[in-house]
């Protein structure tokens, strides 16, 4: 049995461990890996206005009471409830902005010459309530409304406008290429054989062998589309529909800007945008205490 007397703690002084502490490999390599996003979106109450203004404007918390109803009655693949705001005076506008405020998704949808509308979309700080502008292709504003979904229609709808059913390889291939056809063959096939009820396909770029000609060929024959989105939760990730249908390009970014995830996915909806249903569920409630907090 070895004594007690000869065991002694051993001290950790600074630089004991960690980067540049330990002996570096033959070939000099270092392990350099990307940092992971460090700030995380996260749910703010609002700035409420003051009482005495709040009184004039019964019809905007009248709207914010309806939301709630419709919030807390929502199940996702409902029809989403639209409440429309083209005629709100400013002053409600003022209201409703700065009580529902920005949340962690936004995105623009570009209208089409065939005069499809576009427009701008915005998730509230209440997870699965969209404020949308409709806009035509000259930009001017149409319809203007809160909508209750997961993701809404309108980029459902309108998210893959004039996208082909299949894509094609230049002939013949770029010098270089190697696995890139590979993946375009797999996505093409899923992409052909999707519905609404498949379950997603994930193609993880990050982790198949790709050279640099095989990406520049997958961002020429997948080339964006006419949506972006975009959510800001830890730290950002980026979504395009592209010219396939049904195949989003998702890229996940550190806070640091350094892409550290990019993949294909042949989806509905990408999950990184959709709000949950716990999220609609728990936006119900945080607007009943915005309301109560409201009325005073």
């Amino acid at each position: 049995m070895i004594s007690p007397t000869l065991v002694s703690p051993l001290p950790l002084s600074s630089g004991f461990v960690g980067p540049g502490s330990q002996p570096g490999e033959a070939d000099e390599a270092v392990l350099d890996f990307p940092s992971l996003p460090k700030a995380m979106a996260a749910y703010a109450p609002p700035s409420l206005p003051e009482p005495d203004r709040v009184a004039r404007l019964g019809p905007a918390l009248g709207l914010l009471a309806a939301l709630q109803s419709a919030l807390a009655a929502y199940r996702i693949g409902d029809p989403p409830p639209r409440f429309d705001l083209t005629q709100l005076d400013p002053s409600h506008r003022e209201m409703l902005e700065q009580t529902l405020g920005e949340g962690e998704v936004s995105g623009r949808l570009v209208a089409t010459p065939q005069s499809e509308p576009g427009g701008d979309i915005q998730e509230t700080r209440l997870a699965g309530l969209w404020w949308v502008r409709e806009q035509d292709a000259s930009g001017r504003v149409g319809r203007e409304y809160l909508e209750i979904a997961d993701l809404p229609a309108l980029v459902r709808d309108r998210a893959f406008a004039g996208a082909l059913d299949q894509v094609s390889l230049p002939d013949p291939l770029p010098p270089g290429v190697m696995n890139g056809p590979g993946v375009l063959a797999e996505i093409n096939d899923h992409a052909g054989r999707f519905s609404g009820h498949r379950s997603p396909h994930l193609v993880n770029l990050t982790l198949l062998p790709q050279t640099p000609e095989d990406l520049i060929l997958l961002d020429q024959v997948l080339s964006p589309g006419t949506l972006t989105l975009v959510s800001r939760g830890y730290g950002t990730c980026r979504v395009t529909a592209t010219a396939l249908r049904h195949c989003w390009r998702v890229r996940h970014f550190n806070s640091e800007e350094r892409l550290i995830l990019d993949s294909l996915e042949v989806a509905a909806a990408p999950l990184a945008v959709l709000a949950a249903q716990e999220d609609i569920s728990d936006s119900a409630v945080r607007l009943g205490e915005i309301l109560t907090a409201l009325r005073g």
